[in-house]
């Protein structure tokens, strides 16, 4: 593992050694146990696109690994126009050890990661979500305690998260299904890199118009927003397509007597989720939140720590 730039470039052995260090310092920062793997490494964290969350975990897993993380906003970096993203990473090379990026367009990931000389970390591009779903990944398999054979229902908007999820699913053998209304479906390459990943783990993908079809007899129940940032003008259009597709008390009922619910946050009460779902005895959103911090810090120290 190079880089990480989308979970289908990662083998199951990638996502083990993930999720074993990132146990491992999860409990080692519980207990006050220092883990300075990345002492006097520097990570740039280049927002193009602003984040609570992935700026947070980022800044406190780096500083809690001994490491240094330089905050770079869009008026910082104006990557692909003041300067070519060629020049951009290799200057970024000679000056830092590994470079997590959050933007739009995924092709500049791929470009500072071809064009550089350290390890790139997506953060968010339009088309994927790769650190979110290793986070939500490892937080399904602290609660069910496997994850090959448990059943996921996204329920919702196709979107980076949606698209990077049937990645992970299907790498991990976890069946999955995913109910977006029509012309808002995931990604058709992702689609087909996910079932050819499947038919190596022997995981099912089920692609659906019908909410209540995929969430029969889940594990585990997924939604995001149905507005994601840069989607502002077509709110209300988008509230009309996506009501049916709220996930409300009655549809969560028709997952397992045990299913747990994730949402990615930040989350919209009475849109995608109602609040009785959202906030109830059996969604996991926070320990969901919290996870992102371990393991980034896990993916950070593996693929900076050599370096």
């Amino acid at each position: 593992m190079e880089h990480l730039i989308s979970l289908h470039d990662l083998t199951l052995e990638d996502f083990e050694s993930i999720f074993k260090l990132a146990e491992k310092l999860k409990r080692q920062q519980k207990e006050g146990i220092s883990h300075h793997l990345l002492k006097g490494k520097t990570l740039g964290m280049i927002f193009t696109k602003s984040s609570t969350r992935t700026r947070v975990s980022f800044e406190v897993g780096m500083y809690q690994l001994g490491g240094y993380p330089l905050f770079l906003s869009s008026n910082d970096i104006q990557l692909g126009r003041g300067e070519t993203i060629y020049d951009t990473a290799q200057v970024l090379s000679r000056y830092i050890d590994g470079i997590m990026i959050r933007t739009f367009a995924h092709s500049d990931v791929e470009d500072l990661a071809r064009y550089g000389n350290v390890p790139v970390i997506n953060g968010l591009t339009d088309l994927m979500h790769p650190c979110q779903i290793l986070a939500d990944l490892f937080t399904v398999y602290e609660h069910k305690g496997t994850l090959k054979g448990l059943k996921l229902a996204y329920i919702g908007d196709g979107n980076n998260i949606a698209n990077s999820l049937l990645h992970g699913c299907a790498k991990v053998g976890m069946d999955i299904a995913v109910a977006s209304p029509k012309g808002y479906e995931c990604d058709s390459q992702i689609v087909e890199e996910a079932k050819e990943d499947a038919k190596a783990s022997g995981s099912n993908i089920l692609l659906t118009e019908d909410p209540e079809e995929a969430i029969k007899d889940a594990d585990v129940v997924y939604t995001d927003t149905w507005v994601s940032m840069g989607q502002e003008a077509e709110k209300e259009e988008r509230i009309k397509i996506f009501m049916p597709y709220q996930v409300n008390s009655n549809l969560f009922s028709k997952a397992r007597e045990d299913a747990i619910f994730l949402h990615c946050l930040p989350a919209y009460r009475g849109y995608e989720v109602t609040e009785d779902v959202i906030d109830g005895s059996q969604s996991v959103i926070f320990d969901e939140a919290e996870n992102r911090l371990h393991v980034q810090k896990a993916i950070m120290a593996l693929l900076m720590g050599n370096r």
